[in-house]
């Protein structure tokens, strides 16, 4: 069997709009086989390149074509990769609360894992180092509405966002709240605390 046939018969295996890793396949021969055999595939349509060592099991759209993963999915297969955790952060944590429509193109994840840029398409992903405290955080929507406040600034929060992150926080656990907001700057613990308590 070549090392195309044997990479085939793995990723066959997998769900279509899975990322993988050229280092995932590394038990099926060297990593110079294995990424001659990926650029074959790659041209026949079998897998997509995403960036350099980052693969993907296309899913294909009859109108679209091939539909790539978005920021967080390619962000979140790296992490698991590398045994790292990451925080989103800026405008992409605004949008992923809803609080924004806008897709940035270059989307900013703190990490305790190595630092490094990935470029998907147009798309930049780029994983800072970040101080080990805020990774300590239990609640990811906690995390993900101080990275928003920290964003938007103390003297922007509006109305709406304040609505939205009462509700928010309404379903998660008082002790995790208050956990997590030992990790925020102080004018966001009290904004929180005063939206609870209203």
């Amino acid at each position: 069997m070549s090392v195309e046939q044997a990479i085939l018969r793995k990723i066959r295996k997998y769900q279509k709009g899975k990322i993988f890793f050229s280092s995932d396949l590394y038990d099926l021969a060297d990593a110079v086989s294995v990424r001659k055999a990926l650029s074959r595939m790659e041209k026949k349509e079998k897998v997509v390149r995403l960036a350099q060592g980052i693969y993907l099991k296309p899913v294909i759209h009859q109108s679209l074509g091939v539909l790539l993963p978005d920021a967080a999915s390619v962000a979140q297969a790296i992490a698991k990769r590398d045994k790292a955790r990451i925080i989103p952060t800026g405008v992409y944590a605004l949008n992923k609360l809803g609080f924004s429509t806008q897709v940035p193109l270059n989307v900013v994840f703190l990490t305790d894992g190595p630092p490094r840029t990935v470029k998907i398409g147009k798309q930049i992903i780029k994983f800072k180092i970040i101080s080990p405290k805020l990774l300590h955080a239990r609640s990811e929507t906690l995390l993900l509405i101080i990275q928003s406040l920290k964003e938007t600034g103390e003297k922007s929060v509006t109305d709406t966002m304040k609505s939205k992150i009462k509700e928010l926080v309404k379903n998660e656990y008082e002790k995790d709240i208050k956990h997590d907001l030992k990790l925020a700057p102080r004018w966001i613990g009290v904004l929180i605390n005063e939206l609870m308590k209203n």
